[in-house]
């Protein structure tokens, strides 16, 4: 038995795969105490945990802490002459020409940001060695002002660790007590501002990470786990619980980072390599394009950046995806010029949407859909609740006086704002780093996925729709069929050519001798380790690089020439040309994966049952621009591979509910997938 939950913004959702089949449950997320959600969607699932061999775990606790900031109060040790550097930031912002913008407060106020004498050169040489004796005054400091974590950054530390390692181990020694993060640990890539705000944000939540990982730990164990549990992480892997206590910034996208594998894993296994990803949760909606069935993966992350605001830069690997706030739970709302908007605002598990009945004054996009007639009462909220009506007409009656429409109109409105804003953010996945959508299906999951995945791909284009089975607890399915995986980068910058093909492979097996040192010492089999190479390199001069997968053999003089051809047609597809420049290489990476035994899903038993034993009745729902028709409902549940079904519809079971449009045909296939092609 191998059990997976994953702890959303509004719904813990479990998957248990077992020799009998796949299992899943959903509950409330209990926020500030989310291991309670799972420990009660566990006994939801009625599962005994001594039965359980593989428990991989996804969490929201590191990102909600730096969101609603609530996390650790933090102190900076940092080179003499560079505190600033958090204050300063970048000059590129976003809203570039707003002469009133104000620059995001840093997490680590100027009096808690302290410097140390010490200087390494940008080679690493040791200009001056720090001086220790400094740390004393510090830590006082520190702790008469409360301070819970620190974190260290000094200059260049990404290309010799020493002084580092030597104010860590001193610090250590001044307070054994306190939790700390040095930045040679979690980034080794160079940028003076991204690796200081990295380092400060992991020091940030790490109190809180380890908190809730031990707690996770203890709990679980005491029921009778045997086996530590799983994390999940950014980069599309799960670590041991003792890793990710050292690294917990890794966990900062843990939740949408396995739907992704899970797409990718599934696209393997149906023969559809090529898919955008789409996952529409009670909070948030997330997206990611999937090539030749691989995730990309990138540093290049931020948390709180829009079109006014730069936010804030975190250099760890995450799956390359774009996170809008638009989900089940996203608040329509009515600004000071009478526009309606959806959403970042959500309306969470408490007090949820108006048709919970838990206190929520506001229309939601779930609110919406049940007023169009997308969703069943009948099955509202797994069929354990009847919806609010007499709250959700209370709530439409606001804006129905602030707009002057009527409840279907606004509800239409609300239906198509949301999926204006998840078509802005599929284009940014696609046709922003140049790729066309209709050479991708669409792979639509979570909670909201299957109601809107075919109004999305009639507006991008994309030829096919795909709803994987249990699209509602997809992301916690796709943590089972993901690797322990590690990543490291160093930046260590130098021409790639066949003149420098020695020092180039010499960076590569330098790294990987450290990875591999680091990954045994955190627990992963050293009889099922694999490593990964990729390299991210630019044209001679260029600010920006171009990540490219690179197999693992050595270099020379003739594989130096093949990989430079695989970094030109990367550039060119992203960036449409190429360069007859040199080109260097910047950032060393080196991925290190421990394959865990997965379960493919299992085909589903044909019986001959005819489409119409699954009819259930019709009723009418509105499809906006399509029309209001009467649609026939069927059971999700009594489907079978090779039955077609063919809109107005809806195929509907507790937890899930797709919309066929009129004319779109809906057929199953041989693992439970339900296939819409975009055609008529």
């Amino acid at each position: 038995m191998r059990v997976a939950t994953d702890v959303g913004g509004t719904f813990t959702d479990l998957v248990c795969v077992e020799e009998t089949g796949i299992r899943i449950a959903k509950s409330d997320t209990t926020p500030p105490n989310f291991e309670q959600g799972v420990l009660k969607v566990v006994d939801k699932a009625d599962i005994e945990l001594p039965a359980i061999e593989d428990f991989v775990h996804g969490t929201t606790v590191v990102i909600n802490a730096l969101l609603s900031r609530r996390g650790a109060k933090t102190g900076l040790i940092t080179t003499r002459g560079f505190r600033d550097v958090l204050e300063i930031a970048r000059g590129n912002r976003p809203d570039l020409f707003n002469l009133a913008f104000d620059k995001p407060a840093p997490f680590v106020p100027r009096y808690l940001r302290q410097e140390i004498t010490e200087r390494l050169d940008y080679l690493g040489r040791v200009i001056e060695a720090p001086k220790l004796e400094e740390l004393a005054l510090i830590i006082d400091g520190f702790k008469a002002d409360g301070v819970e974590a620190v974190a260290i950054a000094l200059l260049h530390s990404y290309v010799n660790p020493d002084h580092e390692l030597a104010v860590e181990r001193r610090v250590r020694e001044l307070w054994p007590d306190v939790s700390i993060i040095s930045s040679h640990a979690i980034c080794g890539e160079w940028r003076e501002y991204e690796r200081t705000s990295t380092v400060v944000l992991s020091a940030y939540v790490h109190p809180i990470a380890k908190g809730y990982l031990a707690s996770l730990d203890d709990q679980m164990g005491a029921r009778g786990l045997s086996s530590k549990p799983l994390i999940m992480r950014s980069n599309g892997g799960v670590a041991t619980v003792d890793g990710a206590r050292n690294d917990p910034i890794s966990m900062v996208e843990s939740g949408p980072a396995s739907g992704m594998l899970g797409a990718a894993a599934l696209g393997r296994q149906i023969g559809e390599p090529n898919l955008i990803a789409l996952d529409i949760g009670g909070t948030t909606a997330k997206t990611a394009l999937i090539e030749d069935a691989a995730v990309k993966i990138t540093t290049n992350y931020k948390i709180e950046w829009d079109r006014a605001n730069p936010g804030y830069p975190i250099r760890t690997p995450v799956v390359d995806l774009v996170e809008i706030g638009n989900g089940g739970g996203s608040i329509a709302w009515v600004d000071d010029g009478g526009r309606l908007h959806v959403g970042p605002q959500s309306a969470g598990a408490l007090p949820g949407p108006a048709a919970y009945g838990r206190g929520g004054t506001n229309i939601t996009t779930t609110d919406a859909n049940l007023m169009l007639g997308r969703i069943n009462p009948a099955l509202f909220l797994g069929g354990l609740q009847k919806p609010n009506w007499d709250n959700v007409n209370a709530a439409f009656a606001a804006l129905e006086k602030e707009l002057g429409e009527s409840k279907d109109d606004i509800a239409r409105g609300i239906i198509r704002i949301a999926n204006a804003n998840m078509i802005n953010a599929l284009k940014l996945v696609s046709l922003n780093k140049g790729y066309d959508p209709r050479d991708f299906a669409l792979i639509a999951f979570g909670g909201g996925g299957a109601m809107h995945a075919v109004a999305l791909a009639e507006e991008l284009m994309t030829p096919k729709v795909i709803i994987p089975v249990n699209s509602s607890v997809f992301s916690a399915w796709g943590m089972l069929m993901c690797d322990l995986r590690r990543d490291f980068l160093k930046t260590d910058v130098k021409l790639f050519s066949p003149e420098t093909a020695g020092a180039v492979e010499t960076a590569f097996k330098d790294l990987e001798d450290h990875a591999r040192t680091v990954s045994l010492k955190e627990g992963m089999p050293e009889d099922k380790l694999r490593m990964e190479r990729f390299a991210d390199m630019r044209y001679a001069g260029q600010e920006h690089t171009v990540k490219v997968a690179l197999p693992c053999k050595a270099f020379d003089a003739q594989t130096i020439g093949q990989f430079a051809d695989e970094f030109h047609r990367a550039h060119k597809r992203e960036y449409t040309f190429e360069l007859d420049a040199p080109i260097e290489l910047v950032n060393v990476h080196i991925v290190v994966f421990a394959d865990i035994d997965k379960k493919p899903l299992p085909e589903r038993t044909v019986t001959g049952r005819t489409v119409d034993e699954t009819h259930k009745g019709a009723r009418i729902i509105d499809f906006d621009e399509a029309g209001i028709h009467e649609a026939h409902e069927y059971d999700l549940g009594g489907l079978e591979p090779g039955m077609l079904i063919t809109g107005p519809a809806v195929i509907e079971d507790a937890t899930t509910t797709l919309v066929i449009s009129p004319g779109k045909r809906a057929e199953m296939d041989a693992y439970g997938n339900i296939h819409f092609e975009m055609v008529g």
